[in-house]
């Protein structure tokens, strides 16, 4: 049932993406910008797994000074997490920019 759920979500994110697709495929700077924000939010979250990890062994091991490493590697995951929602806002706020100044230029699907 999942999968079936699964499957339609991706059928319509494929359909919406080609839509889409047309309206920027004039814009390979927009998709590049894109492109290199997906990549830095992936390193981001990377680091983020790396860092949980790291925290888990920590707090296993119940070796004191493991404990106290983990009040920064806690702080620096904190940290990264606002730095993917600061991403994400933006990278929302550029593409959000990018289609209303192409279909206000007048690039419509239509056209």
């Amino acid at each position: 049932m999942a999968s079936n759920h699964r499957n339609n979500a991706n059928k319509k994110l494929k359909h919406h993406r080609n839509q889409d697709s047309d309206d920027y495929e004039g814009n390979p700077e927009a998709w590049a910008t894109l492109d290199k924000n997906f990549k830095q939010v992936q390193s981001v979250l990377d680091r983020n797994r790396a860092l949980i990890q790291q925290v888990n062994e920590n707090h296993q091991s119940k070796i004191p000074n493991n404990m106290v490493k983990n009040v920064a590697l806690i702080q620096e995951l904190n940290g990264n997490i606002s730095k993917v929602v600061s991403l994400y806002s933006d990278m929302s706020s550029n593409f959000s920019s990018t289609f209303h100044q192409q279909h206000s230029n007048g690039h419509t699907r239509e056209d």
